[in-house]
């Protein structure tokens, strides 16, 4: 990667190495410069975030809370408005020492042993992530449309066209395989 991005992202960087056991508090700012460091289809359009990042330091592994809280606009899938949409979520986070980076687990990370640093830019990212409903509607939205919306969505015009086809295929050929057995 350029190195440029690099030092962007080690600005999430939580140096552990000189820290003391117990409990530390680090505090990032999330805009929208945060959010171009990733490669993401989602505008998050003006950014107002605030990341607490709570760290519990162990002998041999360390503990970690993310906090993320704050305000992102969204634009309403109704009506095209930008409305604030406020962010609030946490997630915790082992982080033990090993041979190499392993992040499979998706409670414990892995970081090599020779770190001193854990970057949480990742972890604040899926944090806000999960934040952001699929639907997005704007709170000025009435009942009334959601309900004339809710009418028209998609799944209830799909369902006649399935009906129609007698049987699918794929279980056809499934049933022909039981019958040859």
């Amino acid at each position: 990667m350029h190195t440029h991005f690099m030092d962007k992202l080690r600005n999430y960087d939580v140096s552990f190495s000189g820290l003391k056991n117990g409990k530390h508090v680090f505090k990032f700012e999330i805009d929208k410069s945060f959010f171009q460091l990733f490669d993401t289809e989602q505008e998050f359009t003006n950014p107002k975030i605030v990341a607490d990042v709570f760290l519990e330091k162990h002998t041999t592994f360390l503990e970690f809370e993310i906090k993320v809280q704050g305000t992102v606009e969204l634009i309403c899938d109704l009506t095209n408005d930008e409305f604030d949409y406020p962010i609030e979520n946490e997630i915790g986070i082992l982080v033990h020492f090993g041979e190499e980076y392993d992040d499979s687990n998706e409670d414990v990370i892995t970081i090599p042993a020779s770190d001193h640093a854990f970057n949480v830019a990742q972890l604040i990212y899926e944090n806000v992530q999960l934040s952001i409903p699929m639907k997005k509607i704007s709170p000025n939205v009435s009942d009334e449309d959601l309900e004339i919306l809710n009418r028209f969505s998609p799944k209830d015009i799909e369902e006649p066209e399935e009906e129609k086809q007698e049987s699918d295929p794929r279980w056809d050929a499934l049933r022909r395989l039981k019958d040859n057995n």
